[in-house]
């Protein structure tokens, strides 16, 4: 059932019970930055792009990712109980897009990519703001989606880097002067 209250400027839009199409229209309001979630599992590395990150605790040192169960990272991380994540800076839209899934997912996102390893083998981007490596300390299933909470074994940032981050806002990549 939807209904529409009114606001000193416009009128706002409610949407009770709210189906995914009415939540998305909700949600691209959250202003998020941009990360990619990897893993190794065997031979195989992969990953995703994923706005679904945010910190847990400092002590112990813990993060938390979202992602969807019918991913292949998601399989991937499960099966290797560990996944690493790097935040993207603003120029970095096309490696956004690559993760995200615009390609196939069986495709090898990794060409061309300059990456490393630490700790847990997986894949972290030579390019980005930051990065953790993580070990899984629990996971817990939500609706369509697993949380997996990660203790950060390895967090980094390269000391010279001061590019704003990759935002993505109201359907769109944004900058932050842009907001």
């Amino acid at each position: 059932m939807e209904t529409t209250y009114p606001l000193k400027k416009g009128s706002l839009k409610a949407v009770q019970d709210p189906n995914p199409d009415s939540l998305r229209d909700a949600l691209r309001f959250w202003t998020t930055g941009i990360t990619i979630v990897t893993a190794k599992y065997g031979d195989t590395i992969h990953g995703m792009t994923v706005n679904s990150f945010t910190s847990i605790s400092l002590e112990p040192p813990l993060v938390m990712v979202s992602l969807e169960k019918v991913t292949r990272t998601h399989g991937m991380v499960k099966a290797s109980g560990s996944f690493a994540v790097t935040i993207l800076e603003s120029a970095q839209r096309e490696l956004s897009d690559r993760f995200a899934g615009r390609d196939t997912e069986q495709d090898d996102r990794f060409v061309g990519v300059d990456s490393f390893a630490l700790e847990t083998g997986s894949p972290i981007l030579s390019e980005g703001l930051a990065f953790f490596d993580c070990r899984i300390k629990s996971a817990h299933a939500a609706g369509t989606h697993t949380l997996f909470i990660g203790e950060v074994l390895v967090a980094g940032s390269p000391a010279e880097n001061h590019a704003p981050p990759l935002v993505y806002f109201n359907r769109g990549y944004r900058r932050l002067e842009d907001l």
